[in-house]
């Protein structure tokens, strides 16, 4: 990046106000529905603040298809968006860490896993977040739905915190998103137990991806009664996931988030500092 240029668009850039919604033309949060124009004009009305979504393209079991965590993370980006008022939304980073390749671990031991490096990772965050600095968004938020994806987004958005600080640029991993929702409390408080919750593709996910994306589950094979031998690339018990619960679980994530970027926001000088 040009440094000069980019000082020069950081510190003509609005403050973040509170809540205040973008120009009344920009019909969709999502950068990828918008032609450049719409785009500028949002951020000159005020929406600076821009969410990149990370997700992940993995197996899940044999009844969610590949897209689960791209699916769900869409969905609750650009609510988030809307809640907060002054945000726009990156697309879906959809290739994220899913283990080693040689020999394979973790995701990437089954079919229709694609996985890349953390460095790879790194690399797509830092400059997607340069991109976005350059129109001129000054809080950049990475929101990760998939656990391999958070050591390397809180280290990238440190580093560029820093390196950014004269700008009045923040960059922001969400935590609260994936770490700190209350969705697992919640379903435990109200009888299901750790096992059908699980920790990949159980009962939390799998209830999760039915209420914004029921195609994408496979409803005959929701009992693990009905899964093959041997590996099957899910933890837990999705017998009694339905669409109801996963309407709750997604709205403990979305609500967890605005929060924690509303306090970012709140944190944040009202100009750049010189």
């Amino acid at each position: 990046m040009d440094r000069r240029r980019f000082l020069a668009l950081a510190a003509a850039g609005l403050s973040l106000p509170a809540t205040r919604p973008a120009a009344a033309a920009t019909r969709s949060p999502f950068i990828d529905d918008l032609t450049w124009i719409e785009v500028r004009d949002a951020v000159h009305a005020g929406a600076n603040i821009a969410i990149v979504p990370t997700g992940g393209s993995e197996e899940n079991g044999p009844h969610m298809a590949i897209g689960k965590h791209n699916f769900i993370v869409h969905h609750c980006a650009g609510e988030i968006a809307r809640r907060v008022g002054n945000a726009l939304v990156a697309p879906v980073v959809a290739y994220v860490p899913e283990g080693n390749f040689e020999p394979p671990t973790d995701n990437m031991a089954l079919p229709g896993t694609i996985g890349v490096s953390e460095p790879t990772f790194a690399a797509v965050l830092r400059e997607a977040a340069q991109s976005l600095a350059l129109a001129g968004f000054r809080l950049i938020c990475f929101i990760g739905d998939h656990g391999l994806s958070q050591a390397s987004q809180a280290h990238v958005a440190a580093a560029l915190t820093r390196q950014w600080r004269k700008s009045g640029v923040r960059v922001a991993t969400i935590d609260r998103y994936y770490a700190a929702d209350g969705e697992r409390e919640w379903l435990k408080t109200n009888g299901y137990s750790d096992a059908e919750i699980g920790l990949h593709a159980g009962l939390l996910d799998t209830a999760e991806l039915m209420a914004i994306e029921p195609g994408a589950v496979r409803g005959a094979l929701l009992s693990p009664k009905g899964w093959p031998e041997g590996r099957t690339g899910a933890s837990g018990d999705p017998s009694r996931a339905t669409a109801a619960i996963g309407e709750k679980l997604l709205e403990f994530k979305i609500a967890a988030a605005v929060a924690e970027i509303r306090e970012l926001v709140a944190s944040m000088p009202a100009s750049p500092r010189d």
